[in-house]
């Protein structure tokens, strides 16, 4: 598949199959993989993300959390007092998925503390995370908001998604995944 430049202008990521055992039924061919656009509507559209991480000690950590998908990359808020900035701190290594197990999106990344965004960037998260959370929870975050911190993104190595399990599944690699 030839590269392509989604809307951030950043490069699609390669499209193809997961690696699964033969008795999944998963399809070798093209045919039934769904497009990079059909992942990303639902990450810009999604309510609740879950977000998997690692504790110190090994122990697997789960929690829902609100986020904001822009430019490729998913951005989250958090006090570096919670559970899961402190596993990041230790461990960035980071497991996003969405809410349905019908319409499945999974992202794996590694994560990064952004520090205070530049104010374009900052103008632009407020305007996402205001327009998916004032009218249910009346989140309209300051546009210096995150001046002192708490403000993540993730930056995914490797995504995959399905809508019909397992004909369309897909996998997309970023970079040199």
């Amino acid at each position: 598949m030839a590269e392509q430049k989604s809307r951030g202008g950043h490069a699609e990521p390669k499209r193809g199959r997961p690696d699964l055992p033969k008795d999944y039924g998963v399809p070798t061919g093209d045919e039934g993989l769904l497009p990079w656009s059909w992942a990303v509507e639902r990450l810009e559209h999604a309510r609740n993300y879950w977000f998997s991480t690692t504790r110190p000690d090994g122990r697997p950590h789960a929690m829902p959390a609100w986020a904001a998908w822009l430019d490729g990359q998913l951005y989250f808020e958090g006090s570096p007092e919670t559970r899961r900035a402190r596993n990041l701190a230790v461990n960035p290594s980071l497991v996003v998925h969405l809410e349905s197990g019908d319409e499945v999106v999974i992202l794996e990344g590694e994560t990064l503390e952004v520090g205070r965004p530049e104010r374009p960037l900052a103008e632009r998260l407020a305007a996402v995370f205001t327009a998916k959370y004032a009218a249910t929870h009346d989140y309209r975050p300051a546009v210096d908001q995150w001046d002192r911190g708490g403000l993540w993104l993730l930056q995914p190595r490797v995504a995959f998604a399905w809508n019909q399990f397992p004909t369309a599944m897909t996998r997309w690699t970023f970079d040199d995944e």
